[in-house]
This record gives structure tokens, C-alpha cells and sequence, in this order.
């Protein structure tokens, strides 16, 4: 099938490239010229494990191209997937829908024969509808619209494109089930479900998916909480509980508030899209108020183990929301590392994906590229990220401050060995190590 993605973020070049892999013919666009110029040359925007090869793969094969040329790219094109941002509103919970509509439109623009509209970006409940409006509006009764979101976790998102836990296509005309379920028949083959509701139906699983799964990282961390007070170790509890196949154990690993595309914004989302409804989300909004209050719980507990900030030396390894992904968005760093260099502190970090432009402007804040320069004489590690490189690294050796203390956010180490080799260790949900 010939394809459009409008979008090269996450969700439209991963899909995009994944789908010419599976033998379609893909247009990937997008308005930023520098961008495109960039993926016609091989540079990918995004860091993704296995994306570059992916893209050579099938530019090279001529499956795969990437243009600025929106009106070609829809005429050539049976299906245009709206891979756009929908972010929230600045300082609201409500979803940003300009990029969708403003697709939407410059799709209605150019497309002269019967063409077919799936929203893969995230978005509230009646999204559709409101697209069929503007359809109507614009008199464009060639264009049906249904939805098909994404279940890609960045780090992992090739994989998970392949071997998919489920395909959820909503419309509410059943023709369009059939000729979806022919564009992902090599995956349904692999074992995927392929699962069909109303449009609304789709819309709204995406989201309950993404808030459920931020509730049990919240609901693991308000436990860690209760863990560090009555000295028990979370990780039993987890693991007690994550047996109970009813519960599972995916997402009970206490650690920082939850960050990165999708749960911060779905989260708001879903609850201003019970605002709409009239309909009380009592626990969602929970929810969103204690990952909250957990950046700040953070700070204090490492004003606590430093006891002044004023002239310490703190090094943070890791600041992306999480391994694998050059992903800053709603990251704790971006909470923690300002405001240590704010009161004081002179923070050096390191992150395999290189110098953040988030941090440029601070003072007192240093980007080294190695893990020994950044830890040398630092008298706080933080461990924050967990990519696999800080899983088993000899801190002895490489600190050359004796009286150095360690404040593990992903409870990396074991801290009886901690413990063994004299380390000062302090984790999340565990006994302290003093």
C-alpha cells in the first residue's frame, strides 16, 4: 500500500520506517526542511536503537522517502496517518489540537480522490468528530477518518511496533477494519490482536491505557514512601505483589515521578477530557498531583543527605525520563539540576546521548563525556537514568573523594554490597546504607 505519514517525530518516523519495512511504499513529511534534508542524508532526529539502519535499509531500496511535498505525498497516498504533536496547552490541562487540524486541513487542501485519514497522535475522546467538522465544513465528503493510536514506549519503540501487544482500529464504518487489517496482516501473523471498536472507543483506550500504567508507577512510589519509614524493602513488596498475575509485575519498580511524551500530557489529558464530560476523575487527578509532589519529595531527600547544598559537588548520571531515548521531556533532571545550581551546588553530568541544551544556560552545571570525570570529586553520585553503562561501575576507584555518598533513584546496586565495600547508599523504598 502507498502511505503518509505527516509527522517525523517518535510515533510518525518509527511507524513510518517500520511500515516500509513491512513492503509498503512511505512518504514521510514534515515542514521542517533542515529536518528532511537531514533523513535524505541518513541523520535521524530522533535517538532510537536500531532506527539509522532501519532508515538506510529502506531508503535505500526505495520504500522509504521523506519529503517537504505534502500534496504529492497525499496524492500518491491510499492512507494519511496524522502523526503530529498534541501536546498540552501552556499551564492547562487541555490538549493542544492546532497541529492536528491545521493537517487535517492541508490534507482537505490537496486531496482529489478518495482518501482515508487515521489519527495515530494522541488525542481526546470526539477528536474525530471534530475532524469530520471540519471535513464537512471544507465540503470534502472523499475523506473518512478513523482512529489507530500508538503503543510505541521509546527505547523500545521498533520492537514494539513488531511484535505489538494489540492493534486497535476504531471507525465507525466496518469497511475500513478490512483494509487496515490487510496493512497489518504481517504482524497479525506474528501473533498480534487486532482489535476493532467505535472511534471514540479508540480515542479513549489510548488514554486509559497511558493513565493506568502512570498509576501504578505512582501508586509503587507512594509505597516506596511508606517502605523508607517502616525499613522494608519495596522490591520484596513489588515482587509480592507483581506475582499476583491479576496485578503483574510491569511497572512496580519504585523510582522517580514518571516523565517523558506521553504520561504527563495523557494523564492531564484524560482528566480535562472528564472535565468536558462532566465526569469526576478522582483518582487520575491524584494521580498527577503526587508524581508531582514526588520531584519536590526528591530535593529534600537529598537537602537531607547532604545536609547543605552551598558548594557541594553533585554528579548526575543520566538525564533523559529514562533509558535508550534522547527524550527530555517531563525528565526529574529537569526539576532537580536547576535547582541544585540554583542553591549552590556545582553539578557535573553525563548522559550517553550527549550535552542537553536544557542545562546550557546554568551556571555552576558542567556536561562532562565520560563517567569518570564526571564522578572524580564529586561528594554526591546521582544516579538517575538506567542505562546499562552505570549498572556496575566500581565507585571506589573512580571517586577520589573519600567521604562521597551515593543517592540511587532506580535502585541499581544491592545495598548489602554497598554496605560491604563502605559506601554511603541511599535508594528508593530500601534500608538506608550508612
Amino acid at each position: 500500500m502507498n502511505i503518509c505519514m505527516i509527522g517525523t517525530g517518535y510515533v510518525g518516523l518509527v511507524s513510518g520506517t517500520c511500515f516500509a519495512d513491512l513492503g509498503n511504499k512511505v512518504f514521510c513529511v514534515d515542514k521542517d526542511k533542515e529536518k528532511i534534508k537531514n533523513l535524505n542524508l541518513g541523520i535521524s532526529p530522533i535517538y532510537e536503537p536500531g532506527l539509522d539502519e532501519l532508515i538506510k535499509k529502506n531508503y535505500n531500496v526505495g520504500r522509504l522517502k521523506f519529503s517537504n511535498n505534502l500534496k504529492e505525498a497525499v496524492t500518491k497516498s491510499e492512507l494519511i496517518f496524522i502523526c503530529v504533536g498534541t501536546p498540552n496547552k501552556v499551564n492547562s490541562k487541555q490538549v493542544d489540537l492546532s497541529y492536528v487540524f491545521k493537517a487535517v486541513k492541508e490534507v482537505a487542501k490537496v486531496a482529489k480522490n478518495k482518501k482515508i485519514i487515521i489519527t495515530k497522535s494522541t488525542v481526546p475522546v470526539g477528536t474525530g468528530d471534530l475532524i469530520d467538522k471540519i471535513l464537512i465544513k471544507l465540503r470534502k465528503k472523499n475523506i473518512d477518518v478513523i482512529s489507530n493510536p500508538e503503543f510505541l514506549r521509546e527505547g523500545e519503540a521498533i520492537r514494539d511496533f513488531r511484535f505489538p501487544d494489540r492493534i486497535v482500529i476504531g471507525s465507525n464504518k466496518k469497511i475500513y477494519f478490512k483494509i487496515l487489517k490487510k496493512l497489518y496482516q504481517p504482524l497479525i501473523n506474528k501473533g498480534a490482536k487486532f482489535f476493532t471498536t467505535s472511534r471514540r472507543g479508540s480515542e479513549l483506550i489510548k488514554y486509559a491505557s497511558n493513565a493506568f500504567l502512570a498509576t501504578k508507577i505512582t501508586f509503587i512510589n507512594e509505597l516506596a514512601n511508606l517502605c523508607e519509614k517502616a525499613d522494608i524493602n519495596v522490591e520484596d513488596i513489588s515482587l509480592g505483589m507483581g506475582s499476583d498475575k491479576r496485578i503483574g509485575s510491569r511497572f512496580l519498580r519504585a523510582g522517580p515521578a514518571y516523565g517523558g511524551s506521553c504520561f504527563p500530557k495523557d494523564t492531564k489529558g484524560l482528566v480535562s477530557t472528564g472535565e468536558k464530560y462532566n465526569s469526576e476523575l478522582s483518582i487520575v487527578k491524584t494521580v498527577i498531583k503526587s508524581n508531582e509532589n514526588r520531584k519536590k519529595l526528591h530535593l529534600n531527600r537529598i537537602k537531607k543527605i547532604l545536609i547543605s547544598l552551598k558548594k557541594k559537588k553533585i554528579a548526575f548520571l543520566g538525564v533523559t525520563f529514562k533509558p535508550n531515548t534522547d527524550d527530555m521531556r517531563d525528565s526529574v533532571s529537569l526539576k532537580i539540576i536547576p535547582y541544585l545550581c540554583k542553591n549552590g551546588a556545582f553539578v557535573s553530568y553525563y548522559d550517553p546521548t550527549g550535552a542537553k541544551k536544557d542545562f546550557k544556560k546554568l551556571k555552576n552545571c558542567k556536561f562532562y563525556d565520560n563517567i569518570n570525570k564526571t564522578c572524580k570529586n564529586a561528594d554526591l553520585i546521582i544516579l538517575h537514568t538506567e542505562w546499562d553503562e552505570f549498572k556496575s561501575l566500581e565507585f571506589n576507584r573512580i571517586v577520589k573523594n573519600k567521604n562521597y555518598k551515593i543517592f540511587d533513584l532506580r535502585n541499581l546496586y544491592n545495598f548489602n554490597e554497598m554496605k560491604n565495600k563502605k559506601i554511603k547508599y541511599f535508594s528508593i523504598g530500601r534500608p538506608n546504607v550508612n
